[in-house]
């Protein structure tokens, strides 16, 4: 599943859904895809993701056997760094959050 994120103020973000679930559970919202924040909202789960992302770095996350490919992982911090700028242009333009599930 794919979850894509969007507001008029940003581009659309698209990612992988398992990550998305555990980026809305770090905003302090349930998880449910598909869902919304009202303009109010937007802070506050912003503060909660980048409260969420800081306490996520001061413990790295523990390293996966390798694997066949030489692609280094991907931290949670860096994939939540495009929805940090989704949700800062929101509240900044004081409008909606919405995202949905392409599958």
């Amino acid at each position: 599943m794919l979850v894509t994120f969007s507001c008029p103020a940003y581009a659309n973000i698209t990612m992988f859904g398992d990550v998305a679930v555990r980026l809305l559970k770090m905003m302090g919202h349930s998880g449910t895809v598909p869902g919304a924040l009202l303009a109010e909202d937007v802070p506050a789960a912003l503060a909660h993701l980048e409260a969420a992302i800081e306490a996520q770095e001061q413990t790295p996350e523990p390293q996966a056997p390798d694997s066949d490919d030489d692609e280094p992982p991907v931290s949670l911090p860096h994939r939540a760094l495009p929805l940090v700028e989704l949700l800062k242009a929101a509240a900044k333009a004081e409008c909606d959050v919405m995202w949905d599930s392409n599958q």
